[in-house]
């Protein structure tokens, strides 16, 4: 069964006016849709061809160093599974917070959630060029660490709980240049803190 584009859970205008629907149209439905595309073309007619799309990740992840190949198929299913996980780690604009046992843990790693707020900005911002920004469950311990361009948590032996895209694509139509204006709408205002607490509880 081919890698298919997952439809999101809320409309492409549910994001303004922190991320206008321009920009999930071309995001989600031009670039996520490419590496999507690109996956199922790369996978055709080979043993990979009915692999669920993190099975693909995995497997090219541990053979690239080796093979081009793999190295090229890497960068599109990974791309694909990050920018999957990134819509889940978003939700219409709310005033929601960590709560619980991972709001407990945040600020038992972090201090506050002001200062994981902080900590997780400055992280995104500073990531060079092209990548992610992402808060995950490293064996028992809360980190925040960041990928450049197609890597992705999940080949590292940690867990994903969130994750925000930096590349210029998910902000540029938005907010040009100005990363840590985009940064600061949707850590303040779009994080999808019942996405991660699912992730966390399920460790």
């Amino acid at each position: 069964m081919p890698i298919e584009l997952p439809t999101l859970d809320y409309s492409f205008d549910a994001l303004e006016p922190h991320i206008s629907g321009a920009t999930l149209k071309t995001h989600h439905g031009k670039h996520h849709k490419a590496y999507v595309d690109k996956t199922n073309a790369l996978i055709a007619g080979t043993p990979l061809a009915g692999a669920s799309l993190e099975e693909i990740v995995r497997h090219a992840a541990q053979r690239r160093a080796h093979e081009s190949a793999m190295t090229k198929l890497f960068n599109q299913a990974a791309q694909a599974w990050n920018h999957s996980f990134y819509w889940r780690s978003l939700r219409p604009p709310n005033d929601g917070k960590p709560q619980g046992a991972l709001g407990d843990a945040i600020r038992g790693t972090f201090g506050s959630l002001p200062q994981f707020a902080d900590a997780l900005k400055s992280a995104a911002t500073e990531q060079f060029a092209s990548g992610w920004a992402w808060l995950v469950l490293d064996g028992r311990s809360l980190r925040i660490v960041t990928t450049s361009n197609a890597d992705t948590p999940i080949v590292h032996g940690q867990r994903p709980l969130l994750t925000i895209d930096v590349w210029e694509h998910a902000y540029y139509l938005d907010y040009q240049n100005k990363r840590p204006e985009h940064l600061d709408a949707v850590i303040g205002h779009l994080l999808n803190w019942d996405f991660a607490t699912r992730n966390f509880e399920a460790r």
